[in-house]
């Protein structure tokens, strides 16, 4: 609806310019308008702000420009039921019943394509998200991250955009060592060793459990072994167990990626010296203190950043400006990582690095994601069984399952911290979220099976069926239906899929407020045709904004 009055509005700007009466402004290079909700009820359907953003280059007050506007609307279809100029400029339209039940034919029509965009320019996206270390499970965190990233990506091919999923496994660098030197240790304790934990080791059941596995498997060989060649055993043969039960873990949430990408491979295949090769021969790279260095001061960063220390070691920037290089060259425009808030700092170093390495300003993205607090009826849960440091991903969905997990990490902004309480979530009421909207599709199947029994069908869609839909319950949900693509829009160009969880929760509460004071299926068979025709439309959007998020849209609970 927003898209058909931009256009009646369009239309009349130009008229009014040709017209003379924008006064200084002509028919050339005039804006397209913008069109909003009110922020008040009672204040029309839709709103524009045009009559102010003129009012500087046509050196006219604003209500002059908005009572031109209205002048020369030319609203054949019977769109606006009526107009008015508020405030200091806005003009408020309140659209027609009829042109609400046009609207809502037009969604039936669209069927499974209705809220899936056809944008002006579609972008190769590569998401990378999860990312975690393979030297142990994924926590509460790293869930949060995944459901974040997964939901993103759904979002954006709804979008229209062709979208490519990948985990970058680091597996190289210090923290492998330490895996290694964890589990060599817990090993050779198996052995009747003498073996002392690194300092910032590992700890939790998993190290132990691992370390049985390789006992089990080889027996007391490895502890005879040269320490250096079974530290490298240890370090990357453990990092892939790992890795293969995290990957158990993300297929049990219905998270899958068409990539993974080691950082290991990276670094021996000689990619990193490539890109920095790059780097020098663009200017960017600098030698201090026998370090080599990135010159990132030149794109706005607050300090240049290294690349190799001077003991010849290879900082993680240096493999992270080899791998954000190694995504342009498989041909994506559009580069979105989506890291834990602690990362926060690293964003510009690594948005400098695409630059100097030719990427253009909009190529780069970051989804910050915020910790979770796990609690059971607000008292904090702290630790898990197995790590004995925190709450594993397994952990949770094995208590309430990869639905509920997945629309609760997605009820607050990513960048938000978010409380994630177990008992609710586990709860079959009205005050869990991810049942009261699954109870919504439920709800309005079993309105179908109960038309069904009393042998009423559901009509086609045209004008005549719909016309006995007209009071304010009716024409509220249709413009909330009317919202979706609006939804999956700004989702997508702000990479904020929580958009989605919210759109689907308010959908839910208007139907819900709809059934309860209004028969679907009812002696009046034509009214009964009309509001199953509304319900059919609700069940069809709430099905296609779970499924934008992950989360079952389920015939019966």
């Amino acid at each position: 609806m927003r898209t058909r009055l931009q256009g009646l509005i369009g239309d009349a700007l130009a008229k009014a310019a040709r017209g003379g009466q924008l006064g200084e402004l002509g028919p050339e290079g005039l804006p397209e308008p913008k069109i909003q909700a009110p922020r008040e009820d009672g204040h029309g359907d839709l709103a524009t702000n045009l009559a102010m953003v003129l009012a500087k280059d046509a050196r006219m007050a604003p209500p002059r420009i908005a009572a031109a506007l209205l002048e020369n609307i030319e609203d054949r279809e019977g769109l606006i039921e009526s107009s008015e100029i508020a405030g200091p400029g806005f003009v408020n339209f309140t659209l027609s019943p009829k042109a609400w039940r046009e609207r809502l034919a037009e969604i039936l029509e669209a069927g499974t394509a209705f809220g899936r965009l056809a944008p002006a320019k579609r972008r190769r996206v590569h998401i990378e998200f999860v990312s975690a270390n393979p030297t142990g499970p994924l926590h509460v965190g790293h869930g949060r991250g995944a459901a974040t990233g997964d939901a993103l990506a759904r979002v954006l091919e709804a979008a229209g955009h062709q979208v490519e999923r990948e985990y970058y496994v680091n597996d190289a660098g210090r923290q492998m060592a330490t895996l290694g030197a964890s589990l060599l240790a817990a090993y050779l304790g198996l052995c009747g060793r003498e073996a002392e934990s690194p300092e910032d080791g590992y700890k939790g059941d998993y190290i132990a459990e691992l370390a049985a596995e390789f006992f089990d498997e080889a027996g007391h060989e490895w502890a005879d072994r040269d320490e250096a060649v079974a530290l490298e055993f240890f370090s990357r043969e453990g990092g892939r167990r790992l890795l293969a039960g995290i990957k158990r873990d993300l297929e049990s949430f219905g998270i899958s990626f068409d990539t993974f990408t080691s950082e290991r491979e990276l670094r021996e295949s000689g990619a990193v010296d490539e890109a920095l090769a790059e780097l020098r021969q663009g200017g960017h790279v600098f030698d201090e203190d026998g370090a080599v260095w990135f010159r990132s001061t030149a794109f706005g960063d607050d300090k240049d950043r290294p690349l190799i220390k001077s003991d010849a070691e290879l900082t993680y920037f240096a493999s992270d400006v080899a791998y954000h290089r190694d995504k342009l060259r498989r041909g994506h425009d559009l580069l979105v990582d989506v890291w834990g808030a602690d990362h926060h700092g690293y964003v510009k170093r690594v948005d400098s690095s695409l630059r100097a390495l030719g990427a253009d300003a909009d190529a780069f993205a970051v989804v910050l994601v915020q910790m979770v607090n796990l609690t059971r009826d607000g008292e904090p849960v702290r630790m898990g069984k197995r790590s004995g440091e925190f709450v594993s991903l397994a952990e949770v969905l094995e208590e309430v399952g990869p639905d509920l997990a997945r629309f609760f990490f997605l009820m607050r902004r990513s960048d938000a911290q978010l409380d994630f309480d177990l008992e609710l979530a586990r709860r079959q009421t009205a005050e869990n979220p991810v049942y009261y909207v699954q109870y919504a599709h439920t709800r309005i199947a079993g309105i179908f099976r109960q038309a069904g029994e009393r042998g009423i069908e559901t009509p086609g869609v045209d004008q005549q069926a719909l016309s006995r839909l007209g009071n304010d319950a009716e024409i509220s949900l249709i413009k909330t239906l009317d919202d979706f693509p609006s939804v999956v829009e700004a989702a997508s160009t702000a990479f904020e899929p929580h958009r989605i969880v919210f759109y689907v929760q308010r959908l839910a509460g208007e139907f819900h407020r709809f059934y309860a004071g209004n028969r679907c299926v009812s002696d009046d068979t034509e009214l009964s045709g009309a509001r199953l025709l509304l319900a059919k439309a609700v069940k069809q959007v709430l099905g296609a904004g779970l499924t934008m998020v992950g989360v079952s849209a389920p015939e019966r609970m």
